[in-house]
């Protein structure tokens, strides 16, 4: 930082190598080496005038923290695809674009989403669990048996990118595919998947249920939802842990509701419930369904791209 290369950008969140130092070189930024909280991020701006921000969720910016920052601020850039770290109504208030990455994340979401479905499908957190005992026992025909993915119905809730992603990958599984969400896609979007008006009117009809849009104030999936799946069937979360009634997961998956789970997403992240790691039928990851290096460098990539755009008159690329 000095007066001939004056702070473009400040980086809030730690970011892949290949983005710092992207950042650096194009708009002298500051790159924190761990991440900041939000006022520690409103602190900065105010010191170096900084037009640029890229935060994560732990520096996730409210109203409070947008109303005092400096007016230099002209946009706050996003790496992931979410936001709800971030007051979005109260940015564009002051004239600040906020911005995300929508599209970086799908693919490996839905990678992801599908190693769900198939380990939750086929006992995979069990069987991994009996090799690194040491095995030591055969199992007969009719012992840990799971449940076959070809044939089975898979309900996807929300049928944007990353839903419409794993619909085509449970496709070549030879799923069926049926879908919900505020309207009906374009007929060249569904590739054969049937559209249901409502979640309740899906729900009966889903085998394999996974969820694919944003957390709202209240839980989508409760007591009455689960009750609504067909028995036996599987639940799939790689979206938001808000998205759902922990206690009635629990429920369905302990009575037999449910045959199993796959989890990615939580309510109190990242805090666990630790009653769902006492589950067998559950397979539990950390909220890592776009970690690959590729991924997370082409988030940090395009939230710079529309850092760019914006310090350069034009207009972002992925507006929120």
């Amino acid at each position: 930082m000095s007066e001939n290369n004056p702070t473009r950008l400040l980086i809030a969140r730690k970011v892949p190598a290949v983005v710092a130092s992207r950042a650096e070189a194009e708009f002298h930024a500051f790159v924190t080496e761990s991440d900041m909280d939000s006022w520690s991020v409103v602190d900065f701006c105010k010191k170096h005038d900084v037009p640029a921000v890229l935060i994560g969720k732990k520096s996730g910016l409210q109203a409070e923290h947008i109303a005092a920052l400096p007016s230099t601020v002209k946009i706050i850039a996003n790496a992931s695809a979410g936001f709800d770290h971030l007051d979005v109504a109260a940015a564009h208030a002051r004239g600040i674009v906020v911005t995300n990455a929508p599209d970086a994340l799908t693919e490996c979401t839905a990678d992801f989403s599908m190693l769900l479905v198939l380990a939750a499908c086929r006992r995979a957190s069990e069987y991994e669990r009996i090799m690194r005992k040491g095995w030591g026992k055969s199992f007969g025909m009719t012992e840990m048996l799971g449940t076959r993915v070809n044939s089975k119905t898979l309900g996807v809730v929300g049928f944007g990118r990353i839903g419409r992603a794993v619909a085509k990958r449970a496709q070549a599984f030879g799923m069926h595919v049926i879908y919900t969400d505020i309207g009906r896609a374009a007929p060249s979007l569904e590739n054969g998947a049937t559209f249901y008006a409502s979640l309740d009117d899906m729900l009966p009809h889903a085998q394999v249920l996974t969820l694919h849009v944003p957390a709202g104030s209240v839980p989508l999936m409760t007591k009455n939802e689960f009750e609504r799946l067909p028995a036996g069937a599987v639940f799939i979360n790689a979206a938001r842990g808000g998205l759902v009634d922990e206690d009635a997961l629990y429920e369905a998956l302990t009575s037999g509701r449910l045959f199993g789970a796959g989890l990615d997403v939580y309510w109190n992240e990242p805090h666990i419930d630790k009653r769902f790691a006492e589950l067998d039928n559950v397979f539990l990851s950390p909220h890592m369904a776009s970690a690959t290096i590729e991924t997370r460098d082409q988030m940090g990539l395009t939230a710079l791209d529309n850092v760019a755009a914006v310090l350069d008159g034009r207009p972002a690329l992925n507006q929120v």
